[in-house]
């Protein structure tokens, strides 16, 4: 049975809720069938992120880890394709550290690529009829900074370890101070994730279709 470890993040920036958060839970009380899952709720700290990340890999011993995270103002779920080797934050973290300019890892490669069909994890998202694009950039804060540590895990420590993340909306009681933001429900949001991990357990492999940026 596929063992997967899907991650969240507590709030920040002055939120009360985030997203990521509040679907780890949701998918830990009702998991997709045919598969072990387990969640974990990491800290939005450059010095905590890590730690949290590898215990929960340990206690689990994963196959794939699938990140998750928000992304404000996305109107979709965002499907990453690749975690650079950089943070540069424009907000501080949780402890009030700010990283500008500094690598993820010293010494690390410059990026990695998600390791999981990020293309057939999109389209069976969307077959939910849940909104959902590849996503060239998974942005330079805690998110890339847990993904690529995670990637860099799987390459120097636990061959064989896939990893993935995906990026979520705002909550709709989150975007009603923003006017003309989008948001996804949370009902919404699961659905979406019931169904990329669905495709994980089959085993989908990517479609030869195009999901590149245009710019």
């Amino acid at each position: 049975m596929l063992r997967v470890l899907v991650t969240g993040f507590e709030p920040f920036g002055g939120e009360s809720v985030n997203p990521s958060e509040l679907a780890a839970h949701g998918l830990a009380a009702a998991p997709p069938p045919g598969l072990r899952l387990a969640t974990a709720v990491l800290p939005v700290s450059y010095a905590g992120a890590l730690p949290a990340l590898r215990a929960a890999i340990a206690r689990q011993e994963p196959d794939v880890v699938l990140g998750t995270g928000l992304a404000g103002g996305r109107p979709h779920i965002a499907v990453e394709r690749i975690a650079i080797n950089v943070d540069d934050a424009r907000i501080p973290d949780n402890d009030g550290a700010r990283l500008i300019d500094a690598p993820v890892v010293a010494g690390g490669p410059a990026a990695y690529f998600a390791t999981v069909p990020i293309k057939a994890l999109t389209v069976a998202i969307r077959a939910a009829l849940v909104p959902a694009e590849v996503s060239q950039s998974a942005g330079t804060f805690l998110c890339n900074h847990v993904f690529y540590q995670c990637c860099h895990i799987a390459a120097t420590e636990r061959p064989g370890l896939r990893v993935g993340f995906l990026h979520l909306p705002w909550l709709p009681e989150q975007a009603i101070t923003r006017p003309g933001e989008a948001s996804m429900t949370l009902p919404a949001v699961l659905a979406g994730l019931h169904a990329a991990l669905t495709a994980l357990r089959d085993g989908v492999a990517d479609p030869l279709r195009a999901e590149g940026a245009a710019s």
